[in-house]
């Protein structure tokens, strides 16, 4: 009878391993599609939308995150004040400022 247990696996030692480079193929394969499909373009969108509001000024109608419709009435280093309604002024931070209208 044909014996399908190698014997150094009977005598208790451990299964044996195929080329190490083989076994590292499909997780370096992983680690490459992910970078592609999802870790690219988020860093593409974020600098197209960092390069966006660096050039609002005073004067542009914007809308923000939360849907809030104004036009920029005072640009700051890290927000801008927005005039919703003649006399109603609110400040938001920059990044919170996803288009024109």
């Amino acid at each position: 009878m044909i014996s399908l247990v190698t014997e150094a696996y009977a005598a208790g030692g451990s299964v044996p391993q195929g080329n190490m480079l083989a076994q590292l193929v499909p997780l370096v394969l992983i680690v490459v599609v992910f970078y592609l499909f999802l870790i690219l373009p988020q860093q593409k969108q974020k600098k197209k939308h960092k390069e966006f509001i660096e050039g609002l000024k005073r004067g542009d109608k914007v809308i923000t995150s939360s849907g809030i419709y104004g036009t920029i009435s005072k640009v700051n280093d890290n927000n801008f004040v927005i005039e919703v309604a003649e006399g109603v002024d609110i400040k938001i931070v920059k990044d919170n400022i996803i288009s024109k209208y």
